[in-house]
């Protein structure tokens, strides 16, 4: 791949990973819509390693003191004692049904993901979660007023994200704003809890990788995509969390029904 093309794939990682329209479903349906090549697992391993690092540096504060408490509750046999010990816990319970998923579902995630007409329709699937999420919206709980099953409920619709087309930040901030989360609240938590499943899915790309490829060869590519990937997502959280203090969800529902319905039309007449 070349350096352009390991560039767009870092855009396109950056942005889509944390904006709610699905970068699964656009690493299918871009390549798929123009023709390109469809990139390497390792490409898409680095990526994903970028936008990991642009949610760490972002959430640094908040993770620094949920790894704190959690340690410290461990040390007392206390682990419930702080909010922010209880937020560890919760992301650590709901991570596990993606994680168990994709262990279990591997072969069929993999068969999926190389079909851009599935990838388009659950696009419409994430259009329609997103429109439920603002009819929804009428919640005012805050983190420290989660649950646990309000953490297995968001993991629940976190693993649904496994499926290219379906957003996992839109389907965990639609679950969040179902369990009562405002839209920014749900959004906060979407990211924290997303860090696992970004480090996981990011772990497996590679070590399906490995032995593959010349990587010497890539690197100068690999690097373009994780910076990129990493600058494009720091900024595409920023700009999240602040539109979703004024603004609907609606603009990425419609974003998402145009690409997924737009691409389903085209691929009916060709």
């Amino acid at each position: 791949m070349s350096l352009i093309e390991a560039i767009f794939l870092g855009i396109l990682q950056g942005a889509t990973e944390f904006l709610p329209i699905s970068s699964s479903g656009h690493l299918v349906l871009i390549p798929a819509i123009f023709g390109l090549t469809q990139p390497s697992l390792t490409l898409i391993a680095i990526a994903h390693e970028g936008t990991l690092l642009a949610v760490l540096i972002f959430f640094r504060r908040e993770l620094w003191a949920i790894v704190k408490a959690v340690l410290n509750g461990l040390r007392q046999r206390n682990p419930l004692n702080s909010e922010d010990a209880r937020l560890g816990w919760y992301i650590a319970v709901g991570s596990i049904p993606t994680a168990a998923a994709g262990l279990l579902l591997d072969d069929y995630f993999e068969k999926v993901f190389g079909n851009a007409t599935a990838a388009a329709f659950f696009l419409l699937v994430t259009a329609t979660l997103l429109v439920a999420a603002e009819r929804m919206l009428k919640g005012d709980k805050l983190l420290s007023q989660m649950t646990w099953l309000d953490a297995m409920v968001i993991g629940l619709f976190q693993m649904l994200a496994l499926i290219p087309g379906i957003s996992r930040s839109g389907s965990t901030i639609t679950a969040g704003v179902w369990r009562g989360l405002d839209r920014g609240t749900a959004a906060r938590y979407s990211f924290l809890l997303g860090v696992p499943a970004i480090f996981g899915a990011g772990v497996v790309s590679m070590a399906k990788s490995i032995g593959t490829g010349n990587l010497s060869s890539e690197w100068p590519a690999l690097l373009a995509a994780f910076l990129v990937a990493a600058i494009v997502g720091y900024a595409c959280i920023y700009f999240l969390l602040a539109w979703l203090q004024n603004h609907s969800f609606y603009f990425f529902a419609a974003y998402c029904a145009l690409l997924g319905g737009g691409y389903l039309l085209w691929e009916w007449l060709n």
